[in-house]
C-alpha cells in the first residue's frame, strides 16, 4: 500500500491562565501593530519614492523600532511572532503582485482575526506539553484526538475567535494512506439538497444557520438595545458571537465528514465551478448560500483529494448541465429555478438535479479523456459550449429532430 507524507494541522481547544490570556493578548496586539506599521512603511516608499521595500527591510526596521522609546514594549513579547507577521506581509505582496490577491490592508483591533505563529525557536514541545516563549506553565490543552505517533510540530499558531475561545493549531508531518477507491461521480450543488450526486443519491441540506435563527436574532436584538462602550454590550456581543460560533462548527464538522465520505469512496469526482461571490449578489438568494458554504466544501475537496490520491475534475461554469439532456443530448428551453423536473423531447422525465450531476460526470470524464478545458473562460473568450462532443450544423442538416 501506498503512502504520502503530507504536512497537516490539528487544531485544539486551551484554556490559558489569566497570565497567559495577558501574554498572548500583549502579543496578538503588537503583531498587528508590527504588520500594520510595516504595511505603511511600504505603502509610503512606493508611493512618495517608487521604491519596494523588502521582507530584509522591514525586518531592519523593526529592530529600529524596539529601540525607540515609544515602542519599546515589543521587548516584552516573544520576537518570533514578530517576524512572521512580517513574513505574511511579504507573501501578501508576493500574492498581489502574482494577481492572486489584492493590496495587502490593514489589520483592525475589533475585526481582524487575533493570532500569533511560533516557530521551532519560540516553544517546547516535551512530553506531550506544549509551552510558548515568555510562559513558565505549559498551555492547558484539550487533546481531542491524539497527534500522529513521534509527531513534532514544526509551526504553532495561537488564535482566539470572536466568541473568546483560544485555539492552538499545530502543523505536524503525516502519513496519509493511499487507499485504493474505484467509480466516478459527479456532484451537483444545490440549496434544496445540499449535493446530489449522479448516482441518484441527495444529500439533504441541513440548513445550519436557519436552525439557530431565532436564537440569533434574539441576541442580536438584545445587542442592539445595549449602550455602546459599555459592559452589557462586551456581554450581549460575546453571545451573538458564539450563536455565530455554533453554527459554524456545525457546518464545518458536516463538510468534513461527508468531503472525508467521498474522497475515500471515489477515484474521480466531478464538480462544477461556481462562482459564489457573485451568486450572493441576488439578496433572495444570499442568505441561504452562504449557509449552503458551496465553497468551503470545494475546498476541503481539493486538498483531500490531493492527500489520498484522487482526481478532482472542475467543469467549465458556464457547462449547461440543467439544461442538458443526459439521455439524447438535446439541449431544453430556459428553466426557472422553482422548476425541479422537466421532460425531454425525447420523452425522458428527468430530475433537474440528478440529470445536472449526470452531465457534470459526462462533461469532467470528456475533460480526462481529450484534455478539453477545464478552467472557466473570463471575459469575451467564453464560448458558452458544453464540455462535450458536438457535431457541426452543416453535418445535421435534413435530420429530423426527435
Amino acid at each position: 500500500m501506498v503512502s504520502r507524507a503530507v504536512k497537516r494541522a490539528f487544531k485544539y481547544r486551551f484554556h490559558p491562565s489569566d497570565a497567559q490570556a495577558a501574554e498572548l493578548t500583549r502579543t496578538f496586539g503588537c503583531v498587528r501593530l508590527v504588520y500594520n506599521m510595516a504595511l505603511q512603511a511600504r505603502t509610503e516608499a512606493w508611493t512618495l519614492r517608487q521604491e519596494r521595500v523588502t521582507y530584509n527591510a522591514t525586518s531592519a526596521l523593526l529592530t529600529g523600532w524596539k529601540k525607540t522609546d515609544g515602542l519599546a514594549f515589543l521587548n516584552e513579547v516573544s520576537s518570533v511572532p514578530l517576524q512572521q507577521a512580517l513574513r505574511h506581509l511579504q507573501a501578501a505582496f508576493t500574492n498581489f503582485f502574482a494577481k492572486r490577491a489584492k493590496y495587502p490592508t490593514f489589520k483592525s483591533r475589533k475585526k481582524s482575526r487575533r493570532s500569533a505563529e511560533y516557530t521551532t525557536s519560540a516553544f517546547r514541545w516535551r512530553d506531550g506539553k506544549l509551552t510558548l516563549a515568555k510562559m513558565d506553565q505549559p498551555l492547558d490543552i484539550v487533546w481531542s484526538r491524539p497527534l500522529p505517533d513521534s509527531a513534532t510540530p514544526s509551526t504553532v499558531t495561537v488564535t482566539q475567535d470572536a466568541a473568546g475561545r483560544w485555539f492552538v493549531s499545530l502543523l505536524c508531518d503525516d502519513v496519509i494512506e493511499q487507499t485504493p477507491a474505484s467509480g466516478q461521480v459527479g456532484i451537483d450543488a444545490g440549496l434544496d439538497s445540499l449535493l446530489t450526486l449522479s448516482t441518484g443519491e441527495k444529500i439533504t441540506n441541513p440548513r445550519h444557520e436557519r436552525r439557530d435563527r431565532e436564537r440569533l436574532a434574539r441576541a442580536q436584538r438584545d445587542l442592539a438595545r445595549k449602550e455602546k462602550g459599555s459592559a452589557n454590550r462586551a456581554k450581549a456581543r460575546l453571545k451573538v458571537a458564539r450563536v455565530h460560533a455554533r453554527i459554524a462548527d456545525r457546518r464545518r464538522d458536516h463538510l468534513h465528514k461527508l468531503t472525508t465520505r467521498l474522497v475515500r469512496e471515489t477515484q474521480t469526482i466531478v464538480i462544477e465551478d461556481l462562482t459564489v461571490r457573485n451568486m450572493v449578489k441576488n439578496h433572495s438568494l444570499a442568505r441561504a448560500i452562504s449557509d449552503a458554504a458551496w465553497r468551503q466544501f470545494r475546498t476541503l475537496l481539493e486538498y483531500k483529494t490531493d492527500w489520498y490520491g484522487r482526481n478532482l475534475v472542475v467543469v467549465d461554469r458556464w457547462f449547461p448541465s440543467s439544461r442538458l439532456c443526459s439521455t439524447c443530448g438535446a439541449h431544453a428551453e430556459r428553466i426557472p429555478l422553482n422548476v425541479r423536473s422537466w421532460t425531454c423531447r425525447c420523452g425522458t422525465v428527468h430530475d433537474r438535479d440528478v440529470n445536472a450531476a449526470r452531465n457534470i460526470l459526462a462533461a469532467g470524464l470528456a475533460v480526462t479523456a481529450c484534455g478539453d478545458g477545464v478552467r472557466p473562460q473570463r471575459g469575451n473568450l467564453r464560448s458558452g459550449r458544453p464540455s462535450v462532443k458536438q457535431e457541426h450544423p452543416r453535418a445535421t442538416t435534413g435530420i429530423p429532430v426527435l
